[in-house]
């Protein structure tokens, strides 16, 4: 994927044409920034998934029911929405180096730490823990990007970060299923404890590592000059003096601002059926060897990656924001809405799950553009969190929802058709929302 526009090395250059050297300074800033953000999203997408993987062997090893992963894997999302918008604010407050490093080091502890979980109480605590402890890392990071790069540039460095989940996909599978294949009773402890343990410490050693690579702001990065420091804030700076002032709680007031929060929970709902029940879905097909599955598990998060970098450039070339982001809704959709009919085939099933992933990562990145375009400054960072606290609501009863289903029905059809709906519904309430909003917003 082409991270961005010239990201590679740029010859010797004209340094009279101000495009070129725009280019070169962003360009310098995103290989500086990216791979770390890229890697940091990619370890907290591992320690998200990897519950659906633990759940092959942990259900067995310690009687619990699907309801009970439901639950559990729902509760995250109490913690994960209830210290969100107070993470985000702190983290404007104290710095993006420093408050990053606290999440990143206290979720990778919370994570080993469910290998010690024994009953459903504990369960249910570790996963409240586990969201308590990531809250404000995704905002976070959206917000940190826009004072580091113009709006030209934030569409391509957005998706970027975020093909981190589509890769945490394609990796946990086969990493997961081989550490429940062959360390299941190495050294007393489950396949599904050494998955905790070996997937949580990363956490903690990148943590450890932001406090020296990751700038908190611009003015302090020691790999730009002050003249390059200047340049970035300049163009950041005269692009908010173009939008409308506003106090945070006229951002609250806006219906846009929960308009885009109800889409970005429609893709939530889809999203949580993928993370927290590929792996079963695939199950149900035929597929029992918890290697296979993962193995298996990949190939539509790699359809998601293709996804992720080809339909941002075209949306960063063309700029439809809003059409292409109902047709991937609709495509997700359809996706859906055709896996029950193909359950018992793993080839088809893969060709439908494909579609669908297709439809709603894609449309992730995209996604940020028209929120990101209607707030700047701190009335941005209090949006940006505030659509992903109320968007992430879906992961609360969205596991228990299909975990539900599944007992009562004995299948995941009903589920399937769930997924389906609340993707339409995505596409429709994009109707309502301008494709470039019309008055950008910054607090006081």
């Amino acid at each position: 994927m082409n991270p961005g526009p010239n990201l590679a090395a740029t010859p010797a250059m004209d340094v009279a044409d101000p495009a070129d050297m725009r280019r070169a300074l962003f360009g310098k800033i995103a290989w500086r920034l990216m791979p770390f953000l890229f890697l940091c999203y990619l370890i907290a997408q591992v320690d998200r998934m990897n519950i659906a993987f633990a759940k092959l062997q942990m259900l067995d090893d310690l009687g619990f029911s699907e309801l009970v992963y439901g639950m559990g894997a729902g509760v995250f999302f109490v913690g994960y929405v209830l210290f969100e918008v107070p993470s985000n604010l702190l983290m404007k407050r104290y710095g993006a180096r420093r408050w990053i490093a606290r999440i990143m080091i206290s979720w990778g502890a919370v994570s080993a730490g469910t290998l010690f979980v024994h009953t459903p109480a504990q369960f249910y605590t570790m996963r409240l823990l586990l969201g308590v402890a990531e809250a404000g890392f995704f905002p976070g990071i959206i917000y940190y990007l826009t004072d580091w790069f113009p709006r030209a540039w934030r569409t391509r460095m957005t998706a970027i970060f975020m093909t981190a989940i589509a890769v945490a996909g394609v990796t946990v599978g086969p990493v997961s299923g081989v550490i429940l294949h062959s360390m299941n009773g190495l050294h007393g402890l489950a396949g599904w404890q050494w998955l905790f343990v070996i997937e949580g410490v990363p956490s903690i050693v990148l943590g450890l590592a932001t406090l020296a690579w990751l700038p908190a702001s611009p003015q302090q990065a020691r790999f730009l000059s002050a003249d390059e420091k200047a340049q970035v804030h300049a163009l950041i700076e005269a692009e908010r003096a173009t939008v409308r002032k506003v106090r945070v709680g006229q951002v609250l007031a806006r219906p846009l601002v929960w308009v885009f929060s109800a889409i970005y929970g429609c893709y939530g709902v889809s999203f949580f059926g993928f993370v927290f029940w590929l792996p079963t879905i695939i199950k149900v097909s035929g597929i029992k060897d918890p290697l296979a599955i993962g193995m298996l598990s990949t190939i539509p998060w790699c359809v998601a990656v293709v996804a992720m970098g080809f339909v941002a450039r075209w949306v960063d070339r063309r700029q439809h924001t809003r059409t292409m982001l109902m047709v991937l809704s609709m495509l997700a959709a359809l996706g859906w809405a055709a896996s029950p009919l193909v359950a018992s085939s793993v080839g088809l099933s893969m060709v439908v799950l494909s579609l669908a992933m297709f439809g709603l990562m894609a449309s992730l990145p995209v996604f940020w553009n028209l929120p990101t375009a209607a707030w700047q400054g701190r009335a941005s960072a209090v949006a940006i969190a505030l659509i992903t606290s109320v968007g992430n609501l879906p992961g609360l009863f969205s596991p228990y929802l299909v975990g539900w289903i599944k007992t009562a029905t004995h299948s995941m059809n009903g589920a399937m058709h769930m997924f389906s709906g609340v993707s339409l519904v995505g596409a429709l309430l994009l109707a309502f929302v301008p494709d470039t909003p019309r008055r950008a917003s910054v607090a006081r």
